[in-house]
């Protein structure tokens, strides 16, 4: 097979090992009812005047389903641990004892499993718009390479490696998905 056509086959292989990737990512953040110290990974925390991720400046732990265990290197972060929290936004109340901040986890309702799993559905179609816009430039570059003096044969060929890809990826984010949906609705 052409070299080029090789370059652009490892190019989308290496796009879509991304995007999958920032879908596993996105999913960890989906809150489904059991505590994960993931679920904090978008905490940013003001580290001296340096936007810092929360997991760098304290240990994070989950020491039951239902709570999050924060503990400071520093003492003093406590304060801007907790602010942290309340600015991002992921509807849980931080509490203090002067040591740990602790996340205690509401019971997520059958209304709002269904709300996650819609959620989750959203971000899995994203995640596929991503493999299929890979695979499209991909296309259009093997293309563009056949007009440039490219055998059909080969053209063909690599097209065909990465519609393989493409349909190997969508599966995986498809199991992914599935995986996900059944933790979000398990009671």
């Amino acid at each position: 097979m052409n070299e080029d056509v090789e370059i652009y086959i490892d190019e989308a292989r290496d796009g879509m090992k991304k995007a999958l990737l920032h879908l596993e990512d996105e999913l960890d953040r989906v809150r489904a009812g059991k505590a994960n110290p993931t679920m904090l990974s978008g905490v940013f925390v003001d580290y001296y005047g340096t936007s810092t991720p929360l997991n760098q400046v304290a240990n994070v732990t989950a020491p039951d389903a239902r709570s999050l265990i924060i503990k400071p290197w520093e003492k003093g972060m406590i304060g801007p641990i907790e602010k942290a929290i309340h600015a991002a936004n992921i509807g849980l109340n931080p509490q203090n004892d002067g040591e740990i901040v602790r996340l205690n986890l509401p019971i997520v309702t059958e209304e709002r499993r269904r709300e996650l799993v819609k959620k989750v559905k959203l971000i899995g179609e994203n995640s596929r718009v991503s493999v299929r816009n890979i695979r499209r430039e991909a296309m259009e570059a093997i293309k563009a390479l056949e007009k440039d003096g490219l055998s059909e044969d080969e053209a063909k060929d690599g097209e065909a490696l990465i519609q393989e890809l493409t349909n190997e990826f969508i599966a995986k984010v498809d199991k992914h998905l599935e995986v996900k949906e059944v933790e979000v609705m398990k009671v």
